[in-house]
C-alpha cells in the first residue's frame, strides 16, 4: 500500500497519516480508502475543519427539516449560524438546552465532523489540550486525529472490512453521517482512493 500515490490530499494529512493508520488500525487499503473518502467528502476535500452553520431559509428546510419544517419556522434563524447550531443540536449529544449555547460551541470539528459536547468530553480524555473549553483546537490542530478517533469509537473498520462495493460505502456513510447525504460523492472518492491504494 503506497500512500504516496494519494495525490490531491494535502501534504500535512499525508505526513500524519502513517501515525493515524497505526494508532487506529486503519491499516489496509480497504479501510483507508473508506476512511479517506468519508474525510474528503465531509470536509470539502480536506478544506474545511469546522462545520458551517450559515444556512439560508431554503437550505434550512433541506438540511434540518425536523427542526425547520416550514418557511415560517426559519425566521430569526436563517443566516444566523449561532442560533441555528444552538437549536438543532440542543438537548442531545451531551449538549444542554438551546439557551446553553452548547449546540453552536460544540458544532462539528475535524475532517469527519465530531459533534456534541459528549464527544468533546470523550476526546478530551486522550488529548493533552483542553478540547472542552476550547473546541476549536480540534479543527485547528487535530482534524485528522479526531476523525480517526471517531472512526475507531464507532467501530467503522468492521463495516469497511465488508468490501469495496457501493453497498458497503452506503453502510459506512450511515455510520459517519447518520444518513446517506452525499453518498454518490463519497462513492466516487472511495473508488479513486481504493484504485490508487491497490496499484
Amino acid at each position: 500500500m503506497n500512500i504516496a500515490l494519494l495525490t490531491k490530499i494535502p501534504s500535512e494529512v499525508l505526513l500524519e497519516l502513517p501515525t493515524i493508520m497505526e494508532a487506529f488500525e486503519i491499516d489496509t487499503p480497504l479501510r483507508l480508502a473508506h476512511f479517506l473518502s468519508q474525510c474528503a467528502h465531509e470536509s470539502g476535500n480536506f478544506k474545511h475543519t469546522v462545520e458551517n452553520m450559515n444556512y439560508s431559509e431554503k437550505r434550512l428546510l433541506q438540511v434540518f427539516p425536523k427542526y425547520f419544517p416550514t418557511l415560517e419556522s426559519t425566521k430569526g434563524y436563517a443566516m444566523h449560524p449561532e442560533r441555528i447550531g444552538n437549536k438543532v443540536y440542543a438537548g442531545r449529544m451531551g449538549n444542554g438546552d438551546e439557551a446553553s449555547g452548547h449546540g453552536y460551541k460544540y458544532r462539528g470539528r475535524g475532517y469527519i465532523q465530531v459533534t456534541g459536547r459528549g464527544k468533546f468530553v470523550e476526546l478530551d480524555k486522550i488529548l493533552t489540550e483542553d478540547a472542552v473549553s476550547n473546541p476549536d483546537i480540534i479543527g485547528d490542530k487535530y482534524p485528522l486525529f479526531a476523525s480517526a478517533w471517531f472512526w475507531d469509537a464507532a467501530k467503522i473498520n468492521k463495516v469497511a472490512d465488508k468490501g469495496n462495493t457501493f453497498e458497503v460505502c452506503e453502510q459506512v456513510t450511515k455510520k459517519v453521517n447518520g444518513g446517506k447525504n452525499g453518498l454518490l460523492n463519497r462513492w466516487r472518492y472511495f473508488v479513486n482512493f481504493y484504485a490508487r491504494l491497490t496499484i
